[in-house]
């Protein structure tokens, strides 16, 4: 599912339980927001997912929510190598923010 920036600006007492800072190759980030238990990626008005030049600019631009913890997700690349066996393999996760309790 997807939301938008004013979206998350229209909601009353909103809560960013999770910000999970997608890296796309090291150039382009996105933003996949966990809210009331859902996973939703931020988006414009027309469903095309937000891209960010910098992990700092997309948390600048929700600098304005209250949110719980924030995490730089880096996808790992190493199973779709050319003559590997596929297998699931999990991300690099990075807490980079965390409220405390």
């Amino acid at each position: 599912m997807r939301i938008t920036l004013e979206e998350l600006r229209a909601s009353n007492d909103l809560v960013i339980e999770l910000l999970e800072i997608i890296s796309l190759e090291g150039q382009h980030y996105m933003a996949r927001l966990t809210l009331d238990g859902r996973e939703l990626l931020l988006s414009d008005k027309q469903g095309v997912t937000s891209l960010f030049r910098s992990a700092w600019q997309l948390q600048d631009t929700l600098a304005a929510f209250r949110v719980r913890e924030t995490q730089v997700v880096h996808p790992s690349a190493y199973h779709e190598m050319v003559g590997i066996e596929p297998a699931e393999i999990e991300p690099l996760r990075i807490r980079v923010q965390r409220e405390k309790s």
